[in-house]
């Protein structure tokens, strides 16, 4: 059996996160989580994922900064999502080279089609 395509968010409110993964592991991913930056980069080294959900805005280690790190970090990289409240979600996503982005609140099937574009579920 293929392996479940491995999907990391990384957000730092836990309602968010929790509904995310569960929703995403509902769909046939297999998701993990992070609540900073620095948890994310630690996740991603111990099971590289497949995409990456990012939130821009955290502690300890935010969005830009994890993406500075993730990119400088050798070997294959998994395209990066980016999922803020912030007004300005596409520019963000401009600035760390991610492939896409999601304003919160976001819809539930506009991150299920996200997700679905860069991998499938098994």
């Amino acid at each position: 059996m293929a392996h479940k395509p491995r999907i990391l968010v990384i957000d730092d409110d836990e309602s968010i996160l929790e509904f995310i993964a569960g929703v995403l592991n509902d769909e046939g991913y297999q998701a993990s989580t992070a609540t900073n930056g620095e948890e994310g980069l630690e996740a991603a080294a111990q099971a590289p994922p497949d995409l990456i959900l990012l939130d821009m805005r955290m502690p300890v280690m935010d969005g830009w900064q994890f993406a500075e790190a993730y990119h400088r970090r050798p070997g294959r990289r998994a395209p990066i999502i980016v999922i803020t409240a912030a007004r300005d979600a596409a520019s963000s996503a401009e600035q760390i080279g991610a492939q896409g982005y999601l304003a919160k609140p976001f819809d539930l099937e506009d991150l299920l089609a996200l997700v679905s574009k860069y991998v499938r579920p098994v």
